[in-house]
This record gives C-alpha cells, sequence and structure tokens, in this order.
C-alpha cells in the first residue's frame, strides 16, 4: 500500500491549468484498481492519494503518469506501508 502526497511547487493558477487531465488520470487509476481514495490538502497546496501497486518501482511509475509531475506543478513523496489494521469496511487491505 502506498500513500502519495503531492505539495504544489508553483501557483495555483498554474496548477488548475493541469486539473481536467489530472482528474482523467486520477479516473484511470481508479478503473484499474490502482487508487483506492484520493483528495485535495486543506489548505489547498497539494493532494493526497492512497494506491495499490505490486511494488514500489511500479507506484514510482504510476506517480510519473500524473500530468501534475510531467508539467512540473507539483513534487511527491510516496510513502509504502502495511496496514496491520484497518476499519471494518477496509479490511481486505489489511496485512496479515
Amino acid at each position: 500500500m502506498f500513500l502519495i502526497l503531492l505539495k504544489y511547487i508553483r501557483p495555483l493558477d498554474q496548477v488548475e491549468q493541469h486539473l481536467e487531465a489530472h482528474r482523467e488520470y486520477l479516473r484511470r487509476r481508479y478503473a484499474d484498481g490502482s487508487f483506492l481514495m484520493s483528495g485535495r490538502m486543506e489548505p489547498r497546496n497539494g493532494g493526497v492519494i492512497l494506491a495499490q501497486a505490486s511494488s514500489r518501482e511500479a507506484a514510482e511509475a504510476i506517480m510519473r503518469e500524473d500530468p501534475f509531475h510531467t508539467a512540473g506543478v507539483a513534487e511527491y513523496t510516496l510513502v509504502e506501508f502495511h496496514p496491520t489494521m484497518t476499519a471494518p469496511a477496509l479490511a481486505q487491505f489489511k496485512v496479515q
């Protein structure tokens, strides 16, 4: 499991120029099962994505596809973790 933290490194008006392409990227990754949840930070200076991938390398490749990345408007932090406790609704993601 991976937590992807995005931090905007350009003014918000530049970020918003790529917002629709970013949303399409999110839709594709939800459709293929890579992303479990996402949303913007408050204050609006970045975003958070909860993702699953087969390896750190695979997660990094997914991050590099993000239009925010290719446009250079955000920087990324990738945190790999192994969920050992979950809410009942998320039990399928728990590591034994």
